[in-house]
């Protein structure tokens, strides 16, 4: 019977990074994925300073977490630290989260393993648009459940060298406000982030669910379109009608009906009027008073 692996740090507890981190265990001081020489460990820190470089990272349930590859300028690539990331699990290599708590300080957050990677839109340094890599973790020992997928299941260890990464052509990159480039990341951040089910009737046939933004793709900027706090995980029905504005949601997460179709069409569909959102969050709210603009009781 084998036993979990003593934890070498608190979770919650604030170090400070260069004296309790990196004396001891080693790791570039300055990057934000940071392999240890000494030991099966790799060090990965977050913080909002790095939101400049086009990172964005952050818990998308209790569960899960996603994190920005490294890179500062260009497309970002599966070499050094990303790679370290990519191979960790094969490799051997523990992965413990930090959160920035300070000038010099971090705060550990907890172990956690990769499961899942994307490509995305971002920028650069620069303000370039270029092609990021997204990684998805889940504490070490949190069960997820499968989600669909032609590439592989999202609870089953990932085998990388089946999963197929392809970096986006030059037709793609031109064309990312249509293509799959972010998408794919951004369905699966809501997949998460609505804990795998319907935001409004808690059906969880994974396949089917939409990722619907609120504020839609055509009237959103670029940071807006790959927000997690701008969408949605609803079935069909409340997808369409949603995009139609022909429902909406007060900011308590009552749904609201438009006039535009009859009281008895919506029940022969299966909407009643009573539903509610219960999981939003303070962030939804301002993508809500942007969807109600748009829509009319009348």
């Amino acid at each position: 019977m084998s036993s979990t692996p003593q934890l070498p740090f608190i979770p919650g507890q604030r170090y400070n990074r260069r004296r309790d981190i990196h004396d001891i265990y080693g790791g570039n001081r300055q990057s934000g994925i940071c392999p240890s020489s000494k030991f099966p460990f790799i060090f990965i820190f977050s913080g909002k300073s790095g939101k400049q470089h086009g990172y964005e990272d952050g818990w998308d349930n209790p569960k899960v977490f996603t994190y920005t590859g490294e890179g500062q300028s260009g497309d970002m690539e599966f070499t050094r630290g990303n790679l370290a990331l990519k191979d960790h699990l094969n490799n051997g290599k523990r992965v413990f989260l930090f959160e920035s708590d300070g000038p010099g300080y971090v705060r550990f957050v907890s172990e956690v393993e990769c499961f899942d990677a994307d490509y995305f839109e971002t920028h650069d340094t620069a303000g370039k648009t270029r092609i990021g890599i997204k990684f998805f973790f889940k504490r070490v020992g949190a069960s997820l459940p499968v989600i669909p997928s032609k590439n592989h299941l999202v609870s089953e260890p990932l085998q990388w060298a089946n999963y197929g990464f392809t970096p986006p052509n030059a037709t793609e990159r031109q064309g990312l406000v249509t293509s799959r480039v972010g998408q794919g990341a951004y369905r699966k951040r809501i997949i998460h982030r609505w804990e795998y089910q319907c935001a409004v009737t808690g059906f969880d046939k994974l396949d089917v669910l939409i990722a619907s933004h609120i504020v839609p793709w055509s009237k959103a900027n670029d940071e807006e379109r790959l927000d997690v706090d701008n969408g949605l995980l609803l079935s069909p029905t409340y997808d369409a009608l949603f995009d139609r504005h022909l429902i909406s949601f007060e900011n308590t997460g009552k749904i609201i009906l438009s006039n535009a179709i009859e009281k008895q069409a919506y029940q022969k569909i299966g909407v009643d009027g009573t539903e509610k959102i219960n999981k939003l969050s303070v962030h939804n709210l301002g993508y809500l008073d942007r969807h109600r603009e748009h829509f009319t009781l009348v």
